[in-house]
């Protein structure tokens, strides 16, 4: 009897397959690539090449534009740098500027902050002594203390007449022109109308009023009786201070 040869099968079992690292195939030579480099290499030397026999054969020919063109090359170089250099110092002053600009414009703040008046108001019955301004802020502090809202000292250049305005505790406007004269010096007529001219057309005081330190000529006191006016003196003045007299708003009737 034939004895048949046994066959073993493996089954389908698959052996594992061999991989290539990586680093093994970055680090293989690629004949391609290293063919197109030295092709560029070569590229790059032959036009080098050209440029340096074209430089030698002007040179020869003309030396003296070739100079010329050296000079100008070089003249544009440091025409470039001090170009860069003006140009760092604008920006430098430009810093220092803005900078300067930025202190002013806060120290004008710190400038432009209103005065306040202390909420208790202490009056000075010397206003002799005072200046034309002081005085303005004496009237002021008056005002509040004897009851006004809305004290506003807009007294100055441009005022137009009006040195102090107010709103009386009844509600009325009040405009007050600020008159510091000493005793000798009198308030004249035309005082009386260019204060009269502008107190109710343009501030539209309900009550209008001119104090001062001294004293009325009597064509003042009558052109301010005409026109509604109250003219408060020296005396009338102190009376109002030390509360034995009345405000100048309480002298005329209520509109």
């Amino acid at each position: 009897m034939r004895t048949l040869p046994v066959r073993r099968t493996l089954g389908t079992r698959t052996l594992p397959r061999r991989r290539t690292s990586a680093a093994h195939r970055r680090h293989r030579f690629d004949l391609r690539s290293t063919a197109l480099f030295f092709v560029i290499l070569a590229v790059l030397l032959s036009v080098l090449g050209w440029v340096a026999r074209m430089v030698a054969g002007a040179v020869e020919r003309r030396p003296g534009w070739v100079l010329v063109l050296v000079v100008l090359g070089v003249a544009a170089l440091v025409g470039l740098r001090r170009r860069l250099y003006v140009v760092r110092a604008a920006r430098r002053a430009a810093a220092a500027l803005d900078e300067a600009a930025r202190e002013a414009a806060e120290e004008l703040d710190i400038d432009l902050i209103p005065r306040q008046r202390p909420a208790v108001v202490e009056v000075d019955p010397c206003y002799e002594s005072l200046t034309p301004e002081e005085f303005e802020e004496a009237i002021a502090a008056l005002c509040e203390r004897d009851g006004c809202s809305g004290v506003e000292v807009v007294g100055g250049a441009g005022d137009l007449g009006a040195d102090v305005v107010a709103v009386t505790p009844d509600g009325r406007r009040v405009v007050i022109q600020c008159k510091h004269y000493c005793e000798a010096n009198r308030v004249g007529s035309q005082d009386l109308q260019r204060f009269g001219g502008t107190c109710f057309t343009v501030h539209e005081a309900d009550v209008a009023v001119l104090v001062t330190t001294s004293d009325f000529t009597a064509p003042a006191a009558e052109y301010a009786d005409q026109c509604g006016i109250v003219c408060v003196d020296g005396e009338k003045l102190r009376s109002w201070t030390d509360g034995t007299g009345p405000c100048p708003w309480e002298a005329l009737p209520e509109r």
